[in-house]
């Protein structure tokens, strides 16, 4: 008899659902679980980080094991970062190079007289990535003039920005929309502001949506 899935895979808007698959990139928020495995807060660290699946040196008993972090996935990385997450400076640090210095680059009107260090990026994303009541926080924006990479809500889905159009997410990949929005729509962004200017700036993502892919996951 198999197990049921945990409240471990999110979703372009960070929520977390019980799905099977886990897609292509682990990350985690702090330890979000408690007894039986269930999800107790959405979050506990600004920290919101994006992991490789498979780290050398790095070997966990069980997932969402007793007070350790929760374990969470994403179908690839514009989901993470629509979702509100960063590149783990740990197990990505070459990627998270690059993404912290497009991001300092991009936003530097925001962090005048702060390090450039994760803690300082962390702690402007999460002005971003949430609003003061704690729900998701997004701005609205013609379609058109979104950068590759960006996810935004249209009637009810998320769509993700290629360089071929538009995509519309789900849990085990992305589809061609049956209702998209012309160039000059309003669109309410997903992907945090700060993440849509690095972006712009010229960091692309990978996505399993066109463009820079996502790498597989090894069983």
């Amino acid at each position: 008899m198999s197990k049921a899935p945990l409240q471990n895979r999110v979703d372009p808007w960070g929520r977390l659902h019980a799905v099977a698959d886990r897609g292509t990139l682990m990350g985690n928020r702090g330890n979000l679980h408690g007894q039986g495995k269930t999800i107790l807060r959405e979050w506990k660290s600004k920290a919101w980080v994006t992991c490789l699946p498979h780290f050398e040196g790095i070997k966990r008993p069980e997932i969402f094991a007793p007070g350790q972090y929760s374990e969470l996935f994403f179908l690839d990385e514009a989901t993470a970062f629509a979702a509100g997450h960063r590149p783990c400076g740990y197990c990505q640090r070459k990627r998270s190079d690059l993404f912290r210095k497009a991001w300092f680059e991009a936003n530097g009107a925001r962090t005048a007289g702060a390090p450039n260090t994760l803690k300082t990026l962390d702690e402007v994303l999460h002005t971003d990535r949430l609003t003061a009541s704690g729900e998701k926080a997004a701005f609205d924006q013609p379609a058109g003039q979104l950068p590759f990479g960006t996810m935004s809500e249209w009637r009810g889905s998320a769509l993700l920005c290629t360089k071929d159009g538009l995509l519309e997410w789900s849990f085990d990949g992305y589809r061609k929309p049956q209702d998209a929005p012309l160039p000059g729509d309003t669109v309410s962004v997903l992907t945090p502001k700060s993440v849509v200017e690095a972006l712009r700036h010229g960091f692309e993502p990978c996505t399993l949506g066109g463009g820079r892919h996502a790498p597989a996951v090894r069983s």
